[in-house]
């Protein structure tokens, strides 16, 4: 586990960017007042104009970074999902029951991300706000195959193995691992957005209400005692 932590980058697919926002202070302000834009305004209504004007540069320059914004909202919803493993890896690291460690991990994707001290000073929250609203437009798309052969989703989809890997820990003979952990990790930004806009068809209008939905679920699909993810 030791490597595996010394192996944990926030590294982006590098054909997601034409040049790399880390490599210059405007590539860092694209990003960072990118996202509070997309916050303030929702995905359909932002534009590179709009951001251009906002970080006080031109449209022009903002395209030598990013071929278009779909690629901008698959550039920075990898950045939630880098972190989210991150924080998942450094959470579960000591922790030697292997139930326990799924309960733990079941928190950290569920849950609010902390503020991490990252070459990038995003707002975090703000972040995860546009995974919960706008993360389906990432994907649901006709492009949507095509760009997960060019590994567009592999942090995600990385995300989703390691939980993957807990499950089966847990309980080697269940039959849907992978249906399990993608459901909890989905099901979460799912709940949180019914939560934010449809709270009368949702239970789970709190963040420990979340995560207890998904532990009862996880314990009673593995056939765990109840007390073991209390």
């Amino acid at each position: 586990m030791e490597q595996l932590l010394s192996n944990i980058r926030i590294q982006i697919n590098e054909n997601l960017y034409i040049k790399d926002p880390e490599s210059s202070n405007l590539g860092s302000q694209i990003v960072t007042q990118g996202i509070e834009l997309i916050k303030e305004i929702g995905f359909e209504q932002f534009t590179f104009k709009k951001l251009a004007k906002r970080i006080q540069s031109t449209e022009s320059s903002i395209y030598r970074y990013f071929e278009n914004k779909h690629k901008f909202l698959l550039y920075i919803t990898s950045l939630y999902w880098s972190y989210m493993e991150y924080r998942l890896v450094i959470a579960t690291n000591s922790i030697q029951d292997c139930t326990q460690k799924l309960m733990k991990a079941i928190e950290i994707v569920t849950g609010t991300p902390e503020n991490l001290s990252l070459s990038l000073a995003i707002n975090q929250l703000a972040l995860r706000e546009i995974v919960i609203e706008e993360f389906t437009k990432a994907y649901h798309n006709k492009a949507v195959d095509d760009e997960n052969k060019k590994g567009f989703f592999q942090v995600y989809k990385r995300l989703v193995f390691r939980l993957v890997e807990m499950i089966q820990h847990v309980n080697k003979d269940y039959l849907y691992p992978r249906s399990l952990a993608s459901s909890v990790i989905d099901g979460a930004l799912h709940q949180h957005y019914l939560a934010m806009h449809f709270q009368n068809i949702t239970d789970c209008d709190s963040e420990e209400k979340t995560c207890q939905f998904f532990k009862n679920i996880v314990s009673n699909q593995l056939n765990l005692a109840t007390n073991e993810f209390n």
